[in-house]
């Protein structure tokens, strides 16, 4: 039996809110918190009154990083299914669940189609036996809206969450930003803001009918984020999430053709950008994400509209959404639920809490340990960040997943 003893922390817990005090893990599981006395033999972690939260669970990423994994605090990760060769096959999903074991689980996001080609639909019942936590459309959005509903009504009676991409892709094909003076100014081929809410629209109305649990992995527009907020006021399944570049970001951060801020989906005008922070106080928006998706020079110096799109964005996560906190736009508690509890709910993962009971995933860092962000620096696969030489507060100290130290 294996007992560590973690004193004088500051605990945030998505479910109990922030106190001061202790936690006791025993076997790879949280079994005290607050006040205890400590068992004889165990190891103790001095946290000297930093704050120890849940291990975040990054929704979506595009590639296995885990140096950037662990510089951002992350335990787990929900493999997108863009791989080559695309997660639809389970021996694919299997192995793609236990490359990271046991310093970071993976979950994959099976596809929902065959070769993501949004035609014929994927083995889904295999690739979840395989140990798929969802289905997804990976980076695209499937066209068929007959073949969207047979997906959201497989997947309803397997018990997955379907995560999609929310562009409308016969307005978006081609384009690499959106409609407006900056792209207008630059010549870039841009498509409407419109594209993103008539896919949800869509995608919301075919959830609605079938019953099925539907997670937008990123609602960058108000006109989406209104129809997300009346589609749970009727009860519909849905959550969305967002990454820090679409809240901190608007499209002027393209002007100089930076190909850093050139993502998927692209940067939105001001206005979108403060109704993504409105969405994010009032609830609307349930997760915070990194959009993980590094790449190097090969794919990213080159013309704009020839760069791939894309950021590394797991290092700076944390640092970005304390950010929000110091801003008023976040308690602490509400963004750990953000980055740790209610992704593992998309998932249907018992953990992201720091309750009784639960995985010892914890993270203990610093909120206020200033650094920059610096592109040439970064730990991962590549540094192609849009916040490249942004001052920040809050690093990542330690990790552990299942109570074991991840190194």
């Amino acid at each position: 039996m294996s007992v560590t003893a973690f004193l004088n922390a500051q605990l945030i817990c998505p479910v109990a809110g922030p106190s001061a005090g202790g936690l006791l893990v025993r076997d790879g599981a949280i079994a005290a918190t607050g006040g205890f006395a400590v068992p004889e033999g165990a190891a103790v972690v001095d946290c000297g009154g930093l704050a120890l939260a849940p291990g975040i669970v990054d929704l979506g990423v595009f590639r296995v990083d885990r140096r950037a994994f662990r510089a951002g605090g992350i335990v787990r990760v929900a493999l997108m299914p863009d791989q080559s060769p695309p997660l639809d096959d389970p021996g694919m999903v299997q192995r793609a669940s236990l490359v990271g074991k046991p310093d970071l689980w993976i979950h994959p996001i099976a596809a929902a189609t065959r070769g993501l080609r949004g035609e014929e639909l994927a083995e889904l019942a295999f690739c979840r036996s395989a140990g798929a936590r969802a289905a997804g459309t990976g980076a695209r959005w499937i066209a068929d809206s007959g073949v969207m509903r047979r997906v959201l009504h497989y997947a309803r009676d397997l018990d997955l969450t379907v995560i999609t991409h929310a562009e409308d892709a016969g307005l978006t094909h081609g384009a690499v930003a959106t409609e407006g003076e900056t792209a207008t100014r630059l010549g870039l081929p841009a498509a409407p803001a419109l594209a993103e809410a008539l896919a949800v629209a869509r995608d919301l109305l075919l959830a609605e009918e079938t019953g099925a649990r539907l997670h937008l992995r990123q609602v960058t527009t108000a006109a989406a984020l209104d129809l997300v907020r009346a589609a749970k006021r009727r009860g519909v399944r849905v959550t969305c999430g967002i990454t820090p570049a679409h809240l901190l970001l608007s499209d002027i951060a393209v002007s100089d053709f930076r190909t850093f801020a050139h993502l998927s989906p692209p940067l939105r005008d001001e206005g979108d950008r403060r109704a993504c922070l409105a969405a994010v106080a009032d609830g609307t928006i349930d997760v915070l994400c990194s959009g993980h998706h590094p790449h190097g020079p090969e794919a990213k110096r080159l013309p704009f509209a020839d760069s791939e799109a894309g950021m590394a964005g797991a290092e700076t996560l944390l640092a970005l959404a304390l950010g929000l906190v110091r801003d008023g736009h976040l308690t602490p508690a509400r963004l750990f639920a953000m980055l740790a509890r209610h992704p593992a709910q998309v998932l249907g993962l018992d953990t992201g809490t720091l309750e009784v009971g639960k995985p010892a995933d914890l993270l203990l860092f610093d909120a206020d340990a200033p650094w920059r962000i610096d592109a040439e620096r970064h730990e991962g696969l590549a540094g192609n960040t849009p916040f490249d030489g942004l001052p920040v507060q809050g690093r990542a100290r330690r990790l552990w997943k299942g109570g074991r130290e991840v190194l």
